[in-house]
């Protein structure tokens, strides 16, 4: 499988701050990749790196296979990129910032025209092509926004915070557009401070602090490595004292039996082996609960996503 996103040894510095300190990355084509940090981490430096934004200090970006400082048209061929911040003629109408998105890339104007009236209605969109932008929902802002990034038909697609300050159901309507358009083979690289989303929508994520890369994996790798699940289950029926010590992690309080373990399912079937083992005995009640990505997060960097957004709220840079 080719690769979208080559990162070697990257470095860049701002006087004596160190953004970025030795990145490695890569992401295979057809990817959806996920970038997780705390505020100042050094993600919108790495994007703009990618992008073409900010030259590094030291090591190499590449696109496709093309360096990014070194053959910088190339490597922009395949980028399609929607910034955080809304950076479009508010008083254009949606056709018109398509159509001009278009024209900056390059297309003839009847092919911008045809792509844009495509764009409008695979986002759902077409009946508001008239409308002022300034006009829209921040979920509709948001989505011509990647529909906008769409105009070069990019094969890698780079949304920095796409759903930031967008209600419950449009972040979902956009997740859909999303998934639609990796599934049709567009790697996508995406911040985020919504883990939910992460989860939802990554079959990788990254992990930056400091300016560093400190963990790559799966969710499920992720929280599997990081986090403990847990299993509660109530029983009608004696249990004896001690009577589980050899199972690792399990405890008795009462009627209930606890136990926590990396891999509950496993957990959580001797469990429920021992509890019934013994004639009289049936379960009144399960609970099980899981770790996610907010979990493996705090461990990692010691703060939530949510109290990073709310830093970077308050007037930080990322």
């Amino acid at each position: 499988m080719p690769t979208a996103i080559q990162i070697t040894d990257l470095h860049k510095r701002y006087g004596a701050t160190a953004a970025l300190q030795g990145i490695a990355l890569e992401v295979p084509a057809g990817q959806f990749f996920g970038l997780l940090g705390p505020n100042g981490a050094g993600k919108t430096t790495l994007i703009s790196a990618i992008v073409g934004l900010v030259r590094p200090s030291a090591g190499e970006v590449r696109v496709f296979g093309h360096s990014v400082t070194e053959e910088p048209r190339a490597a922009k061929r395949f980028i399609g990129f929607s910034p955080q911040e809304i950076n479009t003629d508010r008083f254009f109408n949606l056709r018109r910032t398509l159509e001009f998105q278009g024209g900056f890339h390059g297309l003839p104007r009847r092919e911008a025209k045809r792509l844009a009236g495509e764009l409008l209605e695979q986002f759902g969109l077409a009946e508001k092509a008239k409308l002022q932008f300034y006009k829209l929902s921040g979920g509709m802002q948001k989505r011509l926004m990647v529909a906008r990034a769409l105009m070069s038909r990019p094969k890698l697609l780079i949304l920095d915070e796409p759903t930031a300050g967008v209600d419950v159901e449009q972040r979902h309507e956009l997740w859909k557009y999303l998934r639609d358009l990796n599934k049709n083979g567009t790697t996508i690289l995406l911040t985020t401070h919504y883990i939910d989303e992460a989860e939802a929508l990554c079959e990788r994520i990254g992990i930056i602090d400091h300016g560093r890369i400190i963990e790559l994996g799966t969710p499920k790798d992720l929280i599997e490595k990081y986090c403990d699940s847990e299993v509660e289950i109530a029983v009608e029926g004696e249990m004896a004292p001690g009577e589980f010590a050899d199972l690792p992690g399990t405890s008795v309080a009462g009627n209930r039996v606890r136990s926590q373990a990396k891999r509950i399912g496993v957990a959580a079937e001797a469990l429920l082996a021992r509890i019934l083992s013994k004639p009289g005995r049936r379960v009144a009640d399960i609970n099980v609960k899981k770790g996610d990505l907010e979990e493996v997060f705090l461990r990692l960097t010691g703060k939530t996503l949510r109290e990073s957004e709310e830093a970077q709220n308050g007037g930080a840079a990322a």
